[in-house]
């Protein structure tokens, strides 16, 4: 109580008089206190733990060149595509009934929890075993038959993976998002040197040994929280009665997991696609490096997300009017902030990446990537009510849809090399949102402010507009006179939007 008293202390002498009455706001809502501590203490250990993470990536990019580099994002696409399957939506499994059942029903929680590890350990074993024994095959098929030694190391990240995302889960339910803060900072500064000195002394071989130790650090540091925060709240882990939540398995689980099959080969075989082209695994390392910037910019929203997946499950039917348009607008707005300086100056990742990647292609590859990224964090927030009102089938009709246009446009457009791989992920996400999101409207699962209005068309033709700058290559001066507007306007429209709530 004494640190958590001295932090708010902190807090409140940092920031301007003006806003402590909002803070106090804050304080007085059950909902609003929450979300801030979950999203403070997701951010806390994350902030440092990616940075590092980010910077690694960088230099590994640097010293594996383009092609290297390449052939490492091959084969982390290739162990997300059998991860999902491994992972058996397991995670989201554990977020969901955990927060659920945490208070009322300790013991279903107990076996809730044995029964994610079991499952997790059976699927992630039989995934790994699997790409041993068809490493060769998966090497063949990718145009790269030299890579089926290190596809083999990948078994172990596909198997640690699955663990990692099952204790992850639970320990979202549980809302222990400073644990967390602590597993990923801990977790960070140590995967830092690591991945350096594996990609340095090892190349390509050691960066993916590299990534498989950092991933059991991960598991240990996880495990011993899991168990901590398990007695903290007098849940006993067991494997007795498991049959009782089979059900869950079948009605949750096997949908999620369904869903998220669509998405892993799709962006696999687009990738397969691409690696037999000429100069192939050279556009697999632009859009690497591109992917890199998406992947920091989902992280940043997932902080938001797992805090507001526990929030929405444990509220169920009584889900206010104030926490559902949050729920929605609050991982698309950080998407725009951070998608528009980057749409206005995407010379910065060229100078992160080096004079490699300083080509026309990247830039307009990297662009496209950013706009499907806002893309993706304004669909975070129907993932979550899917998740949470357990309609995960329609998050697999979403997800089948979604992977028949990518598959079926990036074998017209792969000939583009990365920048028609990352058109195909900007269509794919378009048509997507056009056919759907009707649905949503009509079924009242989300306010209809932020899908279907004005200011909602607004915010989009900023992004839009943006996107084609770069595109037919407007000069970095014009781009940069768009900056500031362009913020303003997203961010008043954003407010008037939650302000009608």
């Amino acid at each position: 109580m004494k640190q958590s008293m001295s932090l708010k202390s902190l807090v409140y002498s940092c920031c301007p008089s003006k806003i402590h009455p909002f803070f106090k706001k804050i304080e007085a809502s059950d909902i609003g206190g929450r979300l801030a501590k979950g999203v403070f203490w997701s951010m806390a250990g994350a902030v440092i733990s990616r940075g590092l993470m980010l910077c690694a990536t960088v230099l590994v990019a640097r010293m594996l060149g383009k092609t290297g580099y390449g052939e490492l994002g091959m084969i982390q696409s290739t162990v997300g595509m059998l991860g999902v399957f491994a992972g058996f939506g397991l995670g989201l499994t554990a977020t969901k009934y955990v927060a659920e059942f945490r208070k009322n029903d300790p013991e279903r929680v107990g076996r809730i929890i044995g029964i994610s590890g079991l499952f997790a350990t059976g699927t992630g074993g039989f995934m790994a075993l699997g790409l041993l024994v068809f490493a060769p095959w998966l090497a063949e098929s990718i145009n790269a038959p030299h890579l089926d030694g290190v596809l083999r190391i990948g078994a172990l990240i596909l198997f640690i993976n699955a663990l990692n995302g099952a204790q992850t889960g639970a320990l979202s339910g549980f809302e222990a998002f400073k644990t967390i803060a602590y597993v990923n900072l801990f977790v960070g500064l140590i995967s830092f040197p690591i991945l350096i000195s594996g990609a340095y002394f090892g190349g390509l071989n050691g960066a993916v040994w590299a990534l498989a130790i950092n991933l059991c650090l991960n598991w240990l540091f996880n495990h011993i929280a899991l168990r901590k925060e398990a007695r903290r709240h007098n849940v006993s882990f067991t494997f007795k009665n498991l049959s009782q939540e089979l059900p869950l398995i079948w009605r949750f689980t096997l949908p999620a997991t369904l869903s998220g099959i669509m998405v892993g080969p799709a962006n696999w075989a687009c990738r397969a696609l691409l690696a037999n082209e000429p100069n192939g695994y050279a556009e697999i390392g632009t859009l690497t490096a591109a992917l890199v910037f998406q992947i920091m910019l989902l992280f940043v929203g997932s902080m938001l997300g797992a805090p507001l997946l526990s929030m929405l499950s444990n509220a169920g039917v009584n889900v206010s009017a104030k926490l559902a348009t949050f729920n929605m607008l609050s991982s698309w707005y950080i998407g725009v902030i951070i998608a528009i300086p980057l749409l206005c100056f995407p010379e910065l990742a060229q100078l992160v990446f080096g004079s490699e990647y300083s080509t026309r292609s990247f830039q307009v590859t990297f662009s496209l990537i950013v706009f499907c990224s806002a893309v993706m964090m304004f669909k975070e927030g129907h993932a979550r009510v899917l998740a949470a009102n357990s309609l995960l089938w329609w998050g697999f009709l979403s997800n089948s849809l979604w992977a028949v246009v990518l598959v079926g446009s990036s074998m017209f457009l792969v000939s583009w090399g990365s920048a028609g791989l990352a058109a195909s992920l900007a269509i794919a996400y378009i048509v997507n949102a056009v056919i759907l999101l009707p649905l949503y409207h009509f079924r009242n699962l989300v306010p209809k402010k932020t899908i279907l209005s004005y200011e909602s068309l607004l915010i989009w033709s900023v992004l839009v507009l943006l996107l084609l700058l770069n595109i037919i290559d407007i000069s970095l001066f014009v781009r940069s006179l768009f900056l500031i507007p362009s913020l303003l306007i997203v961010t008043f429209t954003f407010r008037k939007v939650f302000r009608h709530a």
